[in-house]
C-alpha cells in the first residue's frame, strides 16, 4: 500500500508483503516518488538488501528532488525520468533512463531504437566508419538482437529538454513558492481537505489534495473546471481502480485502502513556474467562494 501522507510507498506494508511471499522469486523493487515527494529511502535500501531485491526509481515526477543530501533517481540500479508537457522539466514528449551501469545502459539504448544491434553512444558511420559493420559485415542498424520498441527521441525535443534542465534549480523554486502560497492562503479548507505537505527538498510536480470530508470530489472538480481552475484526479489504485489491470482486482479486493482512498478523493491543481500572483490568488478565491457555497 501507500502511505497516506504523502503518496509514497508505505514501508511497513512492503516489510509485511515481502514476509509473506516467497520473495525469492522476485528480483527488482520499482519505487514511484509520486509528485515529486521521495519515498523513505534508506528503509527501503535497508529492505530491498535483506531481500536481495534491485532497486529501480520512477522518478518521472521528481525532477531535482532531494532525499537525505542525495536526489532522487540517483538510489537504484536505474531510475526513469519523464519530460512530458505536464511534468517540470518539459519537452513536449521524451523521457531519459539514468544509470551508472554500462551494460543497463547499453541494452537500453538497443531497446530504445527496436533491439537494433547499434550499441555506440554516437553513431560513427559518418565519423569513421561503423567498426561493427566493418568487422562482421552486417550493418547494425537493420540487425535485431531482440524486440525493442521505437521510442528514439528528436534533436528538436532533445532541445527543448536540455533548454528546461539548465532552468531546473529555478522551476524547482518558483514551484515552491507557489506550494507555499497556496498552502497559506487554502488553510481554512482543512479538515475537509487534506493540503500537501510543505517540504522545501520537493519539487513538486503539481499541488496534491484529498477529500476528507464535506465535498464530493466529481462536483467540486466541476465547478473548479466551470471557474477556469483545471484540475484532474489523483492516480487511480492500479488493480482496484484501473480497467485495465480488472484481472487482479479479487486479490486485492479488501487491501490497498489507502491506495483505494486517495485514488477515489485525491485530485490536483497546477502550481507550476507560469502562473503570476494573480492567478494564484484567483484559485484562492475560487476555493472560498465554493467552501462558502457548501459543495456537497
Amino acid at each position: 500500500d501507500v502511505d497516506p501522507y504523502p503518496f509514497g510507498i508505505d514501508t511497513g506494508s512492503l516489510s509485511e508483503t515481502l514476509a509473506d511471499i516467497n520473495s525469492e522469486i522476485y528480483d527488482v523493487l520499482v519505487l514511484v516518488h509520486l509528485m515529486g515527494y521521495p519515498c523513505e529511502m534508506k528503509i527501503i535500501e535497508s529492505i530491498a538488501k535483506e531481500y536481495s531485491l534491485h532497486v529501480v526509481e520512477d522518478a518521472a515526477q521528481a525532477h531535482g528532488t532531494v532525499y537525505d543530501n542525495q536526489k532522487c533517481g540517483s538510489f537504484g540500479i536505474f531510475s526513469i525520468f519523464s519530460f512530458y508537457i505536464a511534468h517540470n522539466i518539459q519537452a513536449g514528449e521524451m523521457g531519459a533512463v539514468c544509470t551508472n551501469d554500462s551494460d543497463i545502459a547499453e541494452k537500453v539504448r538497443q531497446l530504445k531504437a527496436n533491439g537494433r544491434s547499434c550499441k555506440c553512444k554516437v553513431c560513427t558511420r559518418y565519423t569513421g566508419g561503423c567498426a561493427v559493420k566493418e568487422k562482421t559485415g552486417i550493418d547494425p542498424r537493420f540487425n535485431h538482437e531482440f524486440v525493442g520498441y521505437n521510442f528514439k527521441t528528436t534533436e528538436f525535443t532533445a532541445a527543448l529538454a536540455n533548454l528546461q534542465l539548465s532552468r531546473a534549480d529555478e522551476i524547482k523554486k518558483k514551484r515552491l513558492e507557489n506550494v507555499k502560497y497556496l498552502n497559506d492562503e487554502l488553510k481554512f479548507l482543512e479538515p475537509n481537505i487534506r493540503l500537501p505537505l510543505y517540504n522545501e527538498n520537493v519539487s513538486y510536480l503539481a499541488y496534491p489534495m484529498v477529500i476528507e470530508g464535506k465535498f464530493k470530489r466529481k462536483q467540486l472538480l466541476n465547478e473548479l473546471e466551470h471557474c477556469g481552475v483545471e484540475n484532474r484526479p489523483l492516480f487511480g489504485c492500479i488493480p482496484l481502480q484501473q480497467p485495465a489491470y480488472e484481472m487482479y482486482k479479487s486479490d486485492y479486493e479488501n487491501k490497498l485502502k489507502n491506495a483505494r482512498h486517495i485514488g477515489k478523493k485525491g485530485f490536483y491543481i497546477g502550481c507550476h513556474q507560469y502562473l503570476s500572483d494573480d492567478d494564484l490568488e484567483y484559485v484562492v478565491k475560487v476555493f472560498k467562494k465554493l467552501d462558502g457555497t457548501k459543495v456537497e
